[in-house]
């Protein structure tokens, strides 16, 4: 195992260990001091800055030109995080994110739910125009890895919405591993080292499975809010190998379009000879 696999790994325990003698410490009186309780606390902090750095040398060794691929969606969306405003786009390597974008479904006559400070705290993911949308293969490619099991949550799109998510809801997937975090997901095998990724896809909507072959513009699931997702939008990125945990980050550009700013909108057109997709499966649960 290498060690930019084993860190991640004992930063996990390292918390594991501190919830536990916290737990301990309420349940029973324990002979442990309070620092003691704590210690592994600043211990995980030190492992992730640590893993941070090491994950930021081998993303730099890594550096190559952006990879032209077709836009994953076609109308009108606009971007959110983004690798043209700063990189890592998301303030991380992990996971092959380092040139990630989001995007969210902006369709013409249609209002998408704002930022809430306090009312109301999440909706349902219907609500937003973005969930249910045809999500297209980049580029003629293999699926490697396909899963669409995870629920959609509720959005977390208000002050305390996103409170939960970063100090409770992102901490418990973070342990979980890479999968919870990006919820459902398909990874495609592009060649020549290069893969993507589409993350929070809606639960039950993959049309494809590992080991299909897609082509361009191809339907392969739904725009969802699995994961760690504030409401239902798409996030992409590209990468140097199939593994979210020790894959390296790829730029890419899409055909037409770039690499949209946060806060740009934009218009993707369907990609000649791809076929219509069809009627959006049904609000999940």
């Amino acid at each position: 195992m290498s060690v930019r696999t084993l860190l991640p790994l004992l930063q996990r325990l390292l918390i594991v260990t501190f919830l536990a003698l916290v737990v301990l410490d309420l349940v029973e009186d324990s002979a442990l001091a309070l620092w003691q309780v704590f210690l592994p606390l600043p211990l995980a902090w030190a492992v992730s800055i640590a893993a941070g750095r090491l994950s930021a040398r081998h993303i730099r060794a890594a550096d190559r030109a952006p990879v032209e691929v077709e836009p994953p969606v076609e109308g009108r969306w606009s971007a959110v995080n983004s690798p043209a405003d700063r990189t890592p786009s998301h303030g991380t390597h992990v996971y092959g994110q380092t040139y990630a974008i989001d995007i969210v479904a902006e369709p013409e006559g249609t209002e998408r739910p704002g930022f809430a400070l306090l009312w109301p705290v999440a909706r349902a993911p219907h609500r937003f125009p973005a969930f249910g949308a045809p999500l297209l293969a980049v580029a003629e490619a293999t699926v490697v890895h396909a899963e669409d099991g995870q629920r959609d949550h509720l959005s977390r799109n208000s002050l305390l919405g996103v409170a939960y998510l970063m100090l409770v809801e992102g901490e418990s997937r973070g342990l979980a591993g890479a999968r919870r975090v990006v919820g459902n997901h398909v990874v495609l095998d592009l060649g020549d080292g290069v893969h993507a990724v589409y993350a929070h896809v809606q639960r039950g909507s993959l049309a494809v499975r590992a080991g299909d072959r897609v082509r361009p513009g191809q339907v392969i699931g739904r725009c969802g809010n699995s994961g760690n997702s504030t409401e239902p939008h798409l996030h992409f990125h590209l990468m140097d190998g199939p593994d979210l945990d020790t894959a390296r980050g790829i730029p890419f550009s899409w055909r037409g379009i770039g690499v949209p700013k946060g806060g740009e909108t934009f218009t993707a057109d369907r990609i000649p000879g791809a076929p219509s997709p069809a009627s959006p499966a049904s609000p999940a649960d």
